[in-house]
Protein backbone atom coordinates (compact mmCIF):
# COMPACT_ATOMS: atom_id res chain seq x y z
CA UNK A 1 0.00 0.00 0.00
CA UNK A 2 1.35 3.79 -1.39
CA UNK A 3 0.02 6.96 -0.10
CA UNK A 4 -1.48 7.35 -3.32
CA UNK A 5 -4.03 4.78 -2.49
CA UNK A 6 -4.77 6.11 1.19
CA UNK A 7 -4.96 9.85 -0.20
CA UNK A 8 -8.59 9.82 -0.28
CA UNK A 9 -8.70 8.17 3.22
CA UNK A 10 -6.43 11.30 4.82
CA UNK A 11 -8.46 13.79 2.56
CA UNK A 12 -11.53 12.41 4.66
CA UNK A 13 -10.20 12.41 7.57
CA UNK A 14 -8.92 15.74 7.60
CA UNK A 15 -12.24 17.09 6.93
CA UNK A 16 -13.60 15.42 9.77
CA UNK A 17 -10.94 16.35 12.25
CA UNK A 18 -11.65 20.32 11.07
CA UNK A 19 -15.13 20.28 11.17
CA UNK A 20 -14.61 18.23 15.04
CA UNK A 21 -12.17 21.14 15.97
CA UNK A 22 -14.37 24.01 14.57
CA UNK A 23 -17.13 22.18 16.67
CA UNK A 24 -15.41 22.03 19.87
CA UNK A 25 -14.07 25.72 19.45
CA UNK A 26 -17.31 26.73 18.83
CA UNK A 27 -19.00 24.54 21.91
CA UNK A 28 -16.11 25.82 24.15
CA UNK A 29 -16.87 29.73 23.11
CA UNK A 30 -20.84 29.62 23.68
CA UNK A 31 -20.74 27.92 26.98
CA UNK A 32 -22.57 29.65 29.18
CA UNK A 33 -20.50 29.28 31.99
CA UNK A 34 -17.84 31.45 30.14
CA UNK A 35 -20.16 33.85 29.21
CA UNK A 36 -19.03 35.88 32.34
CA UNK A 37 -15.33 35.62 31.98
CA UNK A 38 -15.45 36.69 27.81
CA UNK A 39 -17.48 39.83 28.95
CA UNK A 40 -14.72 40.61 31.71
CA UNK A 41 -12.11 40.42 29.17
CA UNK A 42 -14.02 42.33 26.52
CA UNK A 43 -14.20 45.60 29.05
CA UNK A 44 -10.50 45.74 29.36
CA UNK A 45 -10.18 48.35 27.39
CA UNK A 46 -13.14 50.38 28.65
CA UNK A 47 -11.84 50.52 31.59
CA UNK A 48 -10.58 53.72 33.32
CA UNK A 49 -6.87 53.90 33.88
CA UNK A 50 -6.15 56.71 36.73
CA UNK A 51 -2.42 57.00 35.50
CA UNK A 52 -3.92 58.52 32.34
CA UNK A 53 -6.10 61.23 33.73
CA UNK A 54 -4.09 64.65 33.15
CA UNK A 55 -5.95 66.08 36.40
Amino acid sequence: MNLVALQPLFSTLWVVWFFVLFTGILIYVLAPKRKRGFDEAGDIPFRDDPRDRLS
